[in-house]
């Protein structure tokens, strides 16, 4: 497996990961150009772990001030429980913890036990339940990763 980040080129494949992995059953709003503007926004990682035959992989994070936000992680399921979204994750975890960043939030559904536990495993821990956030039509809880004590981080400038 190599991780990389994304160049242009691969958008369209993430973007359909997105819509056949994470998106199903609620419209495909991560499509190509939205995914390209994210390999080209300067505060976003997106990365692609990949094998030697395909890309088996990819996350997306955008970095602010104090905090990062996961927005996408999908491994191909004929692929996963092979350390990929682990090796991933903990890329981008890394990667903001060189930045300073305090917290990493995600959303995930609700009923998406399978996601929650990974990232439970991963030191993840729920903050609050959205009703209803995704489209209307299914709701997600937030968890969030403290890479900073919370206590530490309120007592930076």
């Amino acid at each position: 497996m190599e991780i990389r980040l994304a160049k242009p080129r691969d958008a369209r494949a993430l973007a359909q990961m997105s819509r056949d992995f994470i998106e199903t059953g609620l419209g495909w709003s991560w499509k190509p150009d939205r995914v390209l503007g994210m390999i080209r926004h300067p505060e976003t990682a997106v990365l692609i772990a990949s094998t030697r035959f395909e890309i088996a992989g990819f996350a997306i994070m955008e970095f602010h001030d104090q905090h990062a936000h996961l927005n996408l992680l999908a491994v191909k399921p004929n692929l996963r429980r092979r350390g990929m979204g682990r090796a991933l994750l903990g890329w981008l975890e890394e990667s903001a913890r060189v930045a300073g960043i305090a917290s990493i939030f995600l959303e995930v559904r609700s009923k998406n036990m399978e996601a929650r536990k990974f990232y439970q495993s991963l030191g993840y821990e729920i903050s609050k339940h959205l009703e209803g956030y995704y489209q209307g039509k299914e709701s997600a809880v937030v968890m969030v990763h403290h890479l900073i004590t919370p206590d530490i981080a309120a007592q930076r400038p």
